[in-house]
């Protein structure tokens, strides 16, 4: 086992024991989530798996937060960002806004990338180095908006 999956069983188990209802319906369902990712590979995940599964998560918090909010429900988007806030805490620190355009940078300069038609690849690469340690709607936006300039 991994120790972020350690990690998450001991989190898990403190949530019941300290009687955190929030802290303990995420936990719950992010090892649901690992689980049937497990099931669907037929194998135990990697710590870098295990990373992807707890960012997907919580990109699906952060996406229900803009609708709750944009349809007018703050209780039902603070309980979203409540629950965004346990899983972050599984996530590595996220890089801030100067260091990913710094690594978008050294990509785009790195391939020679020269416009739009070279976002995939340039994509590709700065999520495999930034994996889960920055929001990819943001870096598509960041290596976008330096591709069309």
């Amino acid at each position: 086992m991994t120790s972020l999956y350690l990690r998450l069983e001991q989190a898990f188990k403190e949530a019941l024991k300290g009687r955190q209802p929030v802290a303990a319906s995420t936990l719950r369902l992010l090892k649901s989530a690992i689980r049937y990712r497990e099931v669907e590979l037929k194998r135990s995940l990697s710590e870098d798996e295990l990373l992807a599964v707890v960012a997907t998560q919580a990109k699906q918090r952060r996406e229900a937060m803009a609708e709750y909010a944009k349809a007018g429900r703050p209780d039902l988007t603070k309980k979203e960002e409540e629950e965004l806030s346990v899983l972050l805490s599984f996530l590595p620190k996220q890089l801030s806004t100067e260091a990913c355009e710094a690594e978008v940078s050294g990509i785009i300069d790195e391939f020679g990338a020269s416009g739009p038609k070279d976002l995939g690849r340039v994509m590709k690469a700065v999520m495999a180095r930034l994996a889960g340690r920055a929001d990819g709607k943001v870096i598509q936006e960041m290596a976008r908006r330096r591709l069309s300039s």
